[in-house]
């Protein structure tokens, strides 16, 4: 069955327009530990500039386990204020799966905010920030945006403005395919 899908996929020709060849970086990555219990360890990052959906969502927040690579998909406003985040990271994370011993991202103004570190601080989840241009922290979120921004153009390609409206089921889709942690 794997290989007729492959089959089918390598002739589809929305996957040909919207897939992107994404290589492996060169060098050692340094990564950090691996976790032991799932959703202990997550990284987040945000998928900006998208076109506004008819909702008014142009941004998607994309929350990963570093464990189970399982993906959040959570679309917001690029100008959401941060108790809007608080809340939507408190229902999406915390009470699904408890709270995070660590969260890797980037140094986004929002989660470098004091607002952000006093909440984390409270819950008692240590905050590390990546460096830019350096997928060896953070790069589980990079590869899964690069995979979500494949399946949103193909969305974009077929259902325009209408890509929030798919957005649970990309998740689905993301969260139940084959990844190259399943060999």
């Amino acid at each position: 069955m794997k290989a007729d899908i492959a089959t089918y996929v390598s002739k589809c020709l929305t996957c040909a327009k919207v897939k992107a060849e994404h290589q492996r970086p060169s060098g050692l990555l340094v990564q950090p530990r691996i976790p032991e219990w799932k959703w202990d360890n997550i990284t987040m990052d945000f998928v900006t500039k998208l076109p506004k959906s008819s909702q008014g969502y142009d941004t998607i927040w994309v929350i990963v386990d570093r464990l189970t690579k399982s993906a959040i998909f959570t679309p917001i406003r690029e100008t959401d204020p941060m108790d809007k985040l608080e809340r939507i990271y408190l229902k999406e994370v915390v009470t699904r799966h408890g709270i995070p011993v660590s969260i890797i991202s980037d140094r986004d103004p929002r989660f470098a905010s004091n607002f952000w570190r006093s909440l984390q601080n409270a819950l008692g989840t240590r905050l590390d920030m990546s460096t830019a241009y350096h997928s060896e922290t953070d790069g589980q979120s990079e590869r899964t945006i690069q995979t979500l921004e494949d399946m949103l153009r193909a969305c974009a390609i077929e259902f325009r403005k209408g890509w929030v409206n798919h957005l649970p089921l990309v998740e689905f889709s993301y969260n139940n395919s084959y990844h190259a942690r399943d060999q």
